[in-house]
């Protein structure tokens, strides 16, 4: 694969798998364990420039684009899934304001999010409005010089270390998602608390937040954008360029549990024999190898399309997001049965693996309704040509 990469391609996924291999993987087990925030982390990704890759020139990032992002975030995962969705989700937060916010209000936020001063999270699924985000509660309105926001987001990821989050609330319920507006609230605005941190399956050195908004007020100018009524598309244009992040999440975690596996099988015995020498691991391990290559090409080819403004680029992404997840689950899966009684010990560290990959089917739009997309968009493609 590195062939199709290019110079800076290769720059950034090494200088990420460096940091990983150096400063992650340590670590990784102990901060899952402890459900600490990977602080220490940050500032090395910090420290090395990569923060901001994603964000415009302009605005003080490096123009890399969805591609050099997913490269990032598959290094990361490698080592840990919890601090590649981590870095993933400042991209998922600030492309909300890359895409449709007003000049000012990208001068103002992006800078510090492009140098990591500040963490950024995004606030769209609710308890009843997963799946469905047209049939949002959180409710929104003006009030003189500013917009109260009323009600409570889940599902937060980053919620508790960021600083700045796009959250979408409806400012005209009538109207359904056309009447979803999107704004940029602070943390420590006057209503703003985080009653909640849950406690998870995997990626559990990052917090999962539950944010409440008790008739919170921000200054009219924090509506994303300057006009009400837009944020249900911008949401939908922020996922199709965040789902192949989250593909990278899996991918790298697919990659990991692989890498590991091959290190044990290489050495473990069973019976007097390699475990290596058996047929049926061989098989096994094939399996897992073709599938991640599968997911890898599928993954760069939706980031890449995406970075090249190509039409019909939610079908890709929500291709890429179903697939590597469902790859990453069944190479995880695969791995820890290689490992045997060992796949449940924590101290192999494999069976991480296996509880990081299960939420890549679920958030950013479970897999069912990636499938709904794509089918969607199928039917819609072969209508036109008719």
């Amino acid at each position: 694969m590195n062939e199709l990469l290019t110079k800076q391609n290769l720059e950034y996924q090494a200088k990420t798998r460096e940091i990983a291999q150096k400063y992650i993987k340590p670590v990784a087990l102990e901060l899952d364990l402890n459900q600490t925030y990977p602080w220490e982390i940050v500032k090395h990704l910090q420290d090395a420039g990569l923060m901001g890759v994603w964000i415009p020139k302009e605005y003080g990032g490096h123009s890399g684009g969805v591609m050099n992002l997913v490269l990032i975030v598959e290094e990361l995962s490698r080592a840990c899934g919890g601090i590649g969705v981590g870095f993933a989700v400042n991209a998922l937060g600030s492309f909300p304001i890359i895409l449709g916010g007003t000049e000012e209000q990208k001068q103002r936020f992006l800078p510090d999010v492009a140098a990591g001063k500040k963490l950024v999270a995004f606030g769209l699924s609710e308890k009843s409005a997963g799946s469905d985000a047209g049939s949002l509660i959180c409710r929104a309105w003006k009030d003189g010089e500013h917009y109260v926001l009323d009600g409570e987001k889940k599902w937060n990821t980053n919620g508790t270390a960021a600083s700045t989050y796009t959250i979408y609330a409806s400012t005209n319920p009538e109207r359904g998602g056309r009447g979803i507006s999107a704004f940029i609230v602070e943390k420590g605005a006057e209503g703003f608390t985080i009653p909640k941190e849950e406690d998870k399956l995997g990626i559990r050195c990052i917090g999962v937040a539950e944010l409440l908004f008790d008739k919170c007020k921000i200054p009219a100018d924090q509506l994303l954008g300057g006009t009400e009524g837009r944020g249900f598309m911008n949401a939908m244009m922020t996922l199709d360029r965040a789902r192949p992040g989250v593909a990278a999440q899996a991918l790298g975690l697919a990659q990991g549990a692989l890498d590991l596996t091959l290190e044990y099988v290489a050495t473990a015995n069973l019976n007097g024999e390699s475990v290596s020498s058996s047929q049926g691991i061989q098989f096994m391990l094939s399996d897992m190898a073709t599938q991640i290559e599968a997911a890898r090409r599928l993954t760069y080819a939706a980031a890449q399309a995406i970075d090249a403004n190509a039409k019909g680029v939610s079908k890709l992404a929500a291709m890429s997001k179903l697939f590597a997840s469902d790859v990453a689950m069944k190479v995880t899966t695969m791995a820890t049965e290689i490992f045997g009684e060992l796949g449940i010990i924590r101290d192999t560290g494999i069976e991480k693996y296996f509880r990081d990959a299960k939420i890549t089917q679920i958030y950013e739009g479970t897999n069912q309704i990636q499938r709904l997309v794509i089918g969607r968009t199928l039917l819609k493609e072969a209508a036109s040509k008719a």
